[in-house]
């Protein structure tokens, strides 16, 4: 059996801003979710979900000092697919739960994906917006996430991620 970890971004920002009022959403917590393309290798079903990807080797430019610096970090693949799919710059507030699941690739094989998530606060937008791998973003209250979110496993990490907030 193969086994693939990833690691993505429950990012949260905080509106007090007249520019929201015309979505219902005056002052508040916004959540980030997007809409993958279609195509491109991209495995799971379209629809609206949070941003991740799979861990990466560092780039060949930098001189890792062992093998275990060969490969990103849980943290820094996060914040990159924070910034690749949701065009977003955003801090690591908290470690959320793992995720784990089964799927069948396209070869039929058995894989066991693990996606650990982390609770990020928005710093601010990127000029390039997000890139290929993602239709659209938005900004949207926790009732309209759990809404449109396709998964199951996200709409109760996002439960998580917002009672968290609250801790903090």
């Amino acid at each position: 059996m193969k086994r693939e970890f990833s690691a993505g971004g429950i990012v949260y920002k905080t509106v007090n801003g007249l520019e929201f009022n015309v979505q219902g959403n005056a002052g508040g917590v916004l959540w980030l979710i997007r809409k993958p393309k279609a195509g491109h290798g991209y495995r799971g079903k379209i629809g609206w979900c949070f941003p991740k990807g799979l861990i990466e080797e560092k780039s060949k430019i930098q001189s890792p000092k062992s093998k275990k610096d060969k490969i990103e970090s849980l943290e820094e693949t996060a914040l990159r697919e924070v910034e690749e799919e949701g065009g977003v710059k955003a801090k690591i507030i908290a470690k959320l739960p793992t995720q784990k699941f089964m799927f069948k690739d396209k070869d039929n094989e058995w894989v066991m994906k693990f996606v650990t998530y982390f609770l990020m606060e928005w710093q601010k937008d990127l000029k390039q917006g997000f890139g290929w791998e993602t239709e659209e973003t938005k900004w949207v209250s926790l009732e309209q996430a759990k809404n449109l979110l396709i998964y199951k496993n996200d709409k109760e990490l996002l439960d998580k991620a917002a009672s968290l907030l609250t801790q903090i």
